[in-house]
């Protein structure tokens, strides 16, 4: 029986699928609202992703449960979380299209195009500090990057949710639209948790060095 335990490198591979499927679907949303109604057929690739997502959360939360002999990489409660808010992403994303269908949306409306660019963006810094992850290049700049955009989603909702109100538009329309500006703005709040959950792994290790 060996001593020691090996370190298992193949949870940062699946954090590394996680963040790739965090940037797909949040292109694939920005592409539907953009294009919407005549793309509604992404919102059935979104649902392929929801899915995907849940099953590589399944894998990671497997792994670092020891579901492989090597020692996992990070700390187990950080790796559950991180893989559970990457998840998050996803799901907000599948729930912003699935509401487009459900709340009969007829046209898109400019705003929800430009917090989805946020989305995209904070998607993209996402996936690339996941990539860090592994490689132990500095997370830094990507993180700083989420949250900006972070605060620039907050900056796009308020006004998207205040030009509802300020064209006397149907209530109903008003209602639908909130919702829709709401979920868009949680998978962007689900990224910067994301940083924070980095974040915290970042100064562990840096502890553990000392």
């Amino acid at each position: 029986m060996a001593l020691f335990r090996t370190t298992d490198t193949g949870v940062f591979e699946l954090f590394e699928e996680s963040g790739r499927n965090v940037q797909r679907s949040t292109l694939l949303l920005r592409d539907l609202l953009v294009d919407y109604p005549e793309r509604a057929d992404l919102a059935r690739d979104l649902l392929l992703c929801e899915q995907e997502g849940d099953r590589i959360t399944h894998d990671i939360i497997h792994r670092m449960n020891g579901g492989r002999s090597g020692r996992p990489p990070v700390d187990p409660a950080d790796g559950h979380l991180l893989a559970t808010t990457l998840d998050d992403i996803v799901d907000f994303a599948e729930q912003a299209a699935d509401e487009l269908s459900l709340y009969g949306v007829e046209a898109p409306m400019e705003q929800s195009g430009l917090i989805a660019d946020v989305l995209v963006g904070a998607g993209e810094q996402v996936a690339h500090a996941l990539r860090c992850l592994r490689s132990g290049s500095e997370l830094a700049p990507h993180l700083v990057e989420i949250h900006r955009l972070e605060n620039e989603g907050d900056r796009l909702g308020r006004e998207a949710v205040a030009s509802l109100f300020a064209t006397g538009i149907d209530p109903m329309v008003v209602i639908r639209w909130k919702d829709i500006f709401e979920t868009l703005e949680q998978a962007i709040d689900a990224c910067e948790k994301v940083a924070h959950v980095l974040e915290g792994i970042t100064l562990k290790r840096r502890g553990r060095r000392r």
